[in-house]
């Protein structure tokens, strides 16, 4: 760019590669275990195919197609009548073969697209290509980051678990927007049970970006290809996070924009996200395709997949469950996204929907339980072995056997801390429903023990009732219904 150029406005123009561990039970072309809980320790999870040594032949996953046909699907792309592997030769540490097997001009899913909300607004985002690959080993840097490091060790272990690589096109203008994709992109894939994100390492993010004059993207948001010739991109690796993300590309938006300002030519390179330090470092000169020398896979033959987009059933998506959820049980917008956040939720909500109330159900499943596990960092598939006794704790609420305080701020808290049954809390607690007879007993006594609080009444102040309340649920150690006891107030107050 120009000096004059950096006297203009300056716009991001990013585009993404998410890696995406497909969940399979063992590698892409071999039968070692993906089950990272597996195996003794380093480099046990390994064998002459996934370590690239002479004679091994590598044979195809076809669970690995399936959850790429299902991919496809989700994201409305084109699957075609045939794919087929490459070659794509670099020399890492990680990759004991010296190649990677991926696919190069027949991708399993192409001309895809994801719309997702940002800052209110609805955004869909061009999906170039979704392709098979498999995953290199892990370093691990010892004593130091990246470019620090003492020493660096490597595991095999991970080598050959089936990767996703699903290519953006360069849609994005700001970090915000990259994140809010991504995690519309990983619900998506959490809902089509091919991902999961509790394995380490299971979503890996590079981003390039490129600076260019604001004044020359349209207002529809499309750039010339010129334009984007004409910048030098920076390619932003190890990022493993929504967040991190986020981070990343805003620092690397603002490094690359202060160098322009400055005069100075913004390099194309590959660069390091230290999320330790917060910054980018360079890695190595940008590779260009024709360094990785592409060539056809000859151990594995041309694949047909027409037929398997037909042949491979989805489940309902998230924008499709939401708006079932509204339609079929009226629930508010707000309600409906916290109820599909995940389809372990979902299906949770559903279930206790079938034996209560919807609305009822809505506030204890997205209000109470989410909540109570929000606080304590737990989500709902700890505690999806225990249906039938959070069903049984929205029982005693509809039943009006226990108040709905106590069953919120004591039963639900034990039931999750202590791991107790919700009967069990209630007989420990002395929680039951104190009788009628009890309770006017109690509003009588606490009339009679506040004269000052009676007095204020009398004068107008509606607020000393609540004071009342107070005393009577303190009376009864909380196993009064609050709206009762207001009524009973009102009634024998002067």
């Amino acid at each position: 760019m120009t000096a004059q150029t950096a006297e203009r406005d300056l716009s991001a123009v990013i585009g993404l590669e998410v890696h995406v561990q497909l969940e399979t039970a063992t590698k892409i072309f071999c039968g070692c275990s993906t089950d990272a809980d597996d195996g003794d320790g380093p480099n046990t999870r390994t064998c002459p195919t996934c370590l690239g040594l002479p004679g091994a032949l590598p044979v195809l996953n076809e669970g690995a197609v399936e959850a790429a046909v299902k991919v496809g699907k989700a994201i409305d792309a084109d699957i075609p009548e045939e794919t087929r592997f490459h070659r794509k030769n670099y020399y890492y540490p990680d990759l004991p073969k010296d190649f990677q097997i991926t696919q190069y001009d027949a991708p399993v899913c192409a001309d895809g697209e994801l719309s997702f909300r940002v800052e209110g607004e609805e955004r869909t985002v061009a999906i170039e290509r979704a392709h098979l690959e498999e995953d290199p080993g892990s370093l691990q840097h010892k004593g130091g980051s990246i470019d620090t490091a003492d020493y660096t060790l490597v595991d095999y272990n991970r080598a050959g678990t089936p990767l996703m690589e699903i290519v953006t096109a360069p849609d994005f203008r700001g970090a915000g927007e990259v994140r809010a994709f991504l995690a519309k992109l990983e619900e998506v894939l959490e809902y089509l049970g091919v991902f999961d994100s509790t394995r380490d390492g299971s979503l890996r993010i590079d981003a390039n970006l490129s600076i260019v004059p604001g004044d020359e993207i349209a207002d529809d948001g499309t750039i010339a290809t010129e334009t984007l010739e004409a910048a030098n991109r920076t390619e932003v690796k190890n990022i493993s996070s929504h967040k991190g993300a986020e981070k990343a590309l805003a620092y690397e938006e603002t490094r690359q924009k202060n160098a322009v300002r400055r005069g100075r030519e913004v390099e194309q390179e590959t660069r390091h996200w230290d999320e330790s330090r917060g910054i980018t470092v360079s890695m190595r000169s940008k590779e260009e395709e024709k360094d990785y020398r592409y060539f056809r896979e000859a151990d594995l033959p041309p694949l047909r997949v027409s037929d398997w987009k037909d042949r491979i059933a989805i489940p309902e998506l998230p924008d499709a469950r939401r708006r079932r959820f509204r339609e079929q049980y009226g629930l508010s917008g707000e309600a409906a996204s916290k109820l599909t956040s995940t389809k372990q939720v979902a299906d949770f909500f559903e279930d206790v929907a079938e034996q209560f109330d919807p609305d009822l159900a809505a506030t204890w499943v997205a209000d109470n339980l989410l909540g109570e596990l929000n606080y304590r960092d737990m989500a709902v598939t700890d505690v999806s072995g225990r249906l039938n006794e959070f069903t049984r704790l929205v029982e005693l609420v509809a039943d009006d056997e226990i108040t709905t305080k106590n069953a919120e701020e004591v039963v639900l808290r034990r039931m999750l801390d202590d791991g107790l049954a919700p009967d069990e809390v209630v007989e420990a607690e002395g929680l039951g429903k104190t009788d009628d007879d009890a309770v006017l007993a109690a509003v009588r006594e606490v009339i009679e023990e506040n004269p000052e609080a009676v007095a204020d009444y009398e004068a107008g102040d509606d607020g000393a009732v609540n004071f009342l309340v107070g005393q009577v649920m303190g009376k009864t150690g909380g196993s009064a219904d609050p709206g009762t006891v207001n009524e009973l107030l009102r009634e024998e107050l002067p």
